[in-house]
């Protein structure tokens, strides 16, 4: 064990493994890493290529790309994602342009959520420690979005996060910690404002 108990020999497991299992890894060493993410970030070009001569194709693209989509899915290109096979989306769900993900946590989104443009999931966390950092150790922590979320324009969601069922986070807002189910939040950090009531409409200060 090294700095910050960080392992530095597990010769018998690839950094894939260990980044699945939510180890510590080196994201710079593996080479099936970088071939994954290179194959992931060419099929999110030819998505926005292909997208306005041919969307069929470029769905086709994005489902084939993705660990699990549900039915009518919608979203507009550009997207940029490092590992296709860690992203789940549910039914009827709308991703809109400028969509990121980063690292290889798994990201599962729910059914009927509407994504912002520009919105930002991020699931690496990196050491602390210089040496280690320097080394390239990183690990990941998944992120759940509910069903029914609304995430407003330029939302970043850090590692580890779960927005619960329903709720709703303001344009801009940084989501550093979980959210719980049918409040609307905003600020960076994001804070709960209120509870939304029931079959309230929501005003359009999330955007």
């Amino acid at each position: 064990m090294s700095i910050d108990n960080i392992p530095t020999d597990h010769p018998t497991r690839s950094e894939f493994d260990k980044m699945v299992a939510g180890d510590w890894y080196r994201y710079r060493s593996g080479p099936e890493l970088a071939e994954m993410t290179t194959s992931t970030q060419r099929t999110c070009r030819k998505i926005t290529a292909l997208y306005d001569d041919d969307q069929s194709a470029a769905h086709t693209l994005f489902t084939e790309m993705l660990g699990s989509v549900g039915e009518a899915v919608d979203f507009r290109p550009p997207m940029y994602l490092d590992y296709g096979s860690q992203l789940h989306i549910g039914d009827n769900t709308f991703i809109n342009a400028d969509f990121l993900t980063l690292g290889g946590g798994e990201i599962t989104i729910g059914s009927h959520v509407l994504i912002g443009p520009s919105a930002r999931l991020y699931t690496p966390i990196h050491a602390l420690d210089i040496d280690a950092r320097r080394d390239g150790f990183e690990r990941v922590l998944p992120i759940t979005i509910g069903d029914d979320v609304w995430l407003g324009g330029n939302v970043v969601v850090c590692p580890g996060v779960t927005i619960g069922n329903g709720s709703v986070i303001g344009a801009g807002s940084v989501v550093t910690k979980s959210i719980p189910a049918g409040v609307l939040a905003a600020g960076n950090p994001a804070r709960v404002i209120r509870t939304l009531l029931e079959g309230e409409r929501t005003e359009p200060d999330a955007a």
